[in-house]
């Protein structure tokens, strides 16, 4: 099972992937059905959760109904419990939107959302990061999650993240993080995908970043707060939403 799951994410491109998990949701529901596990988002159970990974496949990782990861989850009771995100009127933008939140948001009366992308067929958008179309100071909340380490000029487009947002406004900045090394590993000769899966851990990109991610941020003007979330929760809780079990939010404030 972890070879096909492997083999799947490795060589079918992930717009595919996205729409091919519309279709086959239904039916991954019914089979999965239980009680052990609970995905917080949409409140389904399961007994189980789908593995997930490109090189090391974790178990209990992808939601049947909404297909959030571990990360995802974390992320949608940070924003619940923690910010006034579901309530407050606020203009958000949202890149690479995830399939796990993009219909609840648009549902959302208090936000006026915007979804921007380079690919994604999910997004309203089509925009690279490092030259946005967007007017200065226009968002108080961006979400750009699992994005940067693609991005070979970071910096650039950690500077457009700051100059869309408004003053006051709020990011959340999720990265692939190395939290046992200080410095972020990148090699932009690196350009074969099997090499870059093999030095990154994923065959699109471009670094893993290591703990100086949050200077990178700060050195473009942001307040960074290094937010550990996942400490606040019950262990029991962390089982049962399937939660990862260290993971820091970078929440940016300018």
């Amino acid at each position: 099972m972890n070879s096909l799951v492997k083999i799947i994410l490795n060589i079918i491109p992930r717009r595919i992937l996205t729409r091919l998990s519309f279709i086959l949701k239904p039916a991954i529901k019914i089979f999965l059905s239980g009680k052990k596990y609970v995905d917080p988002i949409d409140g389904s159970s399961f007994r189980k959760f789908i593995p997930y990974g490109y090189n090391e496949v974790r178990k209990n990782a992808l939601s049947p109904s909404t297909f959030s990861l571990e990360r995802h989850r974390l992320l949608w009771l940070y924003l619940k419990n923690e910010t006034d995100f579901f309530k407050k009127q606020i203009n958000v933008l949202h890149f690479a939107p995830e399939s796990a939140f993009l219909e609840r948001f648009k549902k959302l009366k208090n936000i006026s959302y915007n979804t921007i992308d380079l690919d994604s067929p999910l997004a309203d958008i089509k925009a690279d990061i490092c030259n946005l179309p967007l007017d200065d100071e226009t968002y108080d909340f961006i979400l750009c999650n699992h994005v940067l380490e693609h991005i070979i000029d970071d910096k650039k487009a950690m500077q457009e993240l700051y100059r869309v947002m408004k003053k006051g406004g709020i990011g959340i900045f999720q990265v692939p993080l190395n939290m046992s090394s200080k410095k972020t590993y990148e090699d932009f000769s690196i350009t074969d995908p099997a090499q870059r899966n093999k030095a990154f851990g994923q065959y699109d990109h471009v670094r893993i970043y290591g703990m100086d991610f949050f200077e990178r941020l700060e050195k473009v003007g942001f307040d960074v707060e290094k937010c550990d979330y996942i400490s606040k929760l019950k262990p029991e809780e962390i089982i049962k939403y399937c939660l990862p079990k260290n993971e820091l939010i970078p929440v940016c404030r300018k």
